[in-house]
């Protein structure tokens, strides 16, 4: 093989191992975020591997990364423990998310394509149709892609990096406590009022939404302290 030939074909070798990476993260997130793994839960690389079909090279990057994301702590010759969750630790996560989201939604206003607009319009209509609906899965399906999206449209890897992990957080909580203290047609109509001020370009308006769902966040989870 020529020294040409290999050169192009290390550069396909690199992005499969990195799609495979993402993979394994996204799947092993889910299963925490979503209580298919419980809290306190122990994992291990070779069990993760077998169950989601895939090596124990990615599903060994995707612990770490989770581990940095306070979602998992990785044991030493013991397994993987999937953190616990607490009231004052999502409050904690919260006050920093505030900051952070209100200058996402600003800088996703600003910046985003006429296309990533209409994208943000057709969210808002999902959402609160699965709102209404009462489909739960659909529902934290759409705010986790909402996330993801409003981040990559703020065009700041640094704020998109910071935020991640705390939404994570956040969405764990809010699937343990949802029958409890959520609301979910209310947490549509205060997401989707962000997603829309984003399509509108309206920075402030979009800043302003941002701060109305930490409002409403912070009182649900102050709700789940009570019996």
């Amino acid at each position: 093989m020529s020294e040409r030939a290999m050169d192009q074909d290390t550069p396909e070798v690199v992005e499969d191992e990195e799609s495979f990476a993402d993979r394994a993260y996204r799947k092993v997130e889910e299963l925490i975020v979503s209580l298919q793994v419980e809290p306190g839960t122990v994992l291990t690389e070779q069990g993760l591997a077998a169950q989601l079909g895939l090596g124990r090279t990615p599903i060994r990057e995707a612990l770490q990364r989770l581990a940095r994301e306070h979602l998992v702590v990785i044991m030493p010759r013991r397994g993987i423990q999937v953190t616990e969750m607490s009231v004052a630790e999502q409050m904690a996560a919260l006050e920093v998310r505030r900051e952070l989201e209100r200058y996402v939604a600003a800088s996703a206003a600003r910046r985003t394509t006429p296309g990533e607009k209409a994208r943000f319009s057709e969210m808002a209509e999902l959402m609160t149709r699965a709102a209404a609906q009462g489909d739960e899965v659909t529902f934290l399906r759409l705010d986790r892609e909402f996330n993801v999206f409003a981040a990559q449209c703020a065009r700041n890897a640094y704020a998109e990096a910071a935020i991640a992990p705390l939404h994570a957080l956040s969405r764990r909580f809010w699937t343990l406590h949802l029958r409890q203290a959520g609301d979910m047609p209310q947490a549509a109509a205060i997401h989707s009022a962000i997603m829309l001020a984003i399509a509108a370009g309206d920075e402030e308006a979009a800043a302003q939404a941002s701060d109305r769902l930490l409002d409403w966040a912070q009182g649900f989870t102050a709700k789940t302290t009570v019996p």
